[in-house]
């Protein structure tokens, strides 16, 4: 399934700066000099910038992604460093996006990098469509935002991938507008948080990697399935679990 957008993309041209800081990614098939100026040209919302944000953001700079719009209003905490990329000990008690925006443009300051210090709720989650993003990245520990998100992309016939990561196990799904979608997996379910349960600092590293690499796959115009993916990072264990859109289904069922 392809991501929908209601943009009309203009035609993008690499500069020769860029064809060489991407040249690794250009020569693979998968990827090519379309797929490069595809990245450049779309925009990806983060929500949630700590264990699997700050990876996920740091990916798709390196990777060239045109513009990433940050969006968190937490603080970076000592007991953050253990597990969130981007972040070192002169940043505790800084707005996390503050801090990972500058490390981010100094990386790669051929992107564009948007901070925004809110959390997403019923009176900012319109924010989201104002930024007229391609694709939104699910990066947060919160699952009562995680169904907000879901019924407002659902609604405005955006594409978002949900992650999430604790102890050691995580869970990785394209959702797209035509289901199935997040409350077909979930029901009406609550999880645990790594604050209350502990997570495993090699785990973000891996479910960010999968879900960034979904998320170009889909920038690029690939076409995917909403499958589930699940990880046992300690138990080496790797699952595609296929998730049915729900008829009777609250946000999607209607589709």
């Amino acid at each position: 399934m392809k991501p929908s957008s209601n943009k009309t993309k203009k035609t993008i041209v690499l500069t020769e700066r860029e064809m060489e800081k991407y040249s690794r990614q250009t020569i693979l098939p998968t990827i090519g000099l379309e797929g490069q100026q595809r990245l450049k040209n779309a925009r990806v919302a983060i929500i949630g910038i700590g264990a699997l944000g700050t990876y996920a953001a740091e990916m798709l700079v390196r990777a060239g992604v045109g513009t990433i719009v940050l969006i968190d209003d937490d603080i970076v905490e000592s007991s953050n460093l253990q597990r969130q990329a981007l972040f070192s000990e002169k940043d505790v008690g800084r707005k996390k996006v503050e801090p990972a925006q500058e490390k981010l443009t100094n990386i790669n300051s051929m992107v564009s990098v948007e901070a925004i210090t809110k959390g997403i709720d019923k009176t900012t989650i319109s924010m989201l469509q104002e930024k007229n993003v391609d694709l939104i990245l699910d990066c947060t520990d919160n699952v009562e935002t995680r169904f907000l998100l879901n019924k407002f992309c659902h609604s405005e016939n955006i594409s978002w991938i949900y992650a999430s990561a604790v102890q050691t196990q995580g869970y990785v799904m394209p959702i797209f507008p035509s289901g199935p979608c997040l409350s077909c997996f979930l029901g009406d379910k609550d999880g645990e948080s790594a604050c209350a349960a502990g997570i495993l600092n090699t785990l973000p590293a891996m479910i960010s990697s999968l879900q960034t690499t979904l998320a170009l796959k889909i920038l690029m115009g690939k076409q995917l399935e909403p499958v589930l993916y699940y990880v046992d990072v300690w138990k080496g264990e790797i699952k595609k679990i296929t998730v049915k859109r729900k008829k009777n289904c609250s946000v999607c069922g209607s589709v």
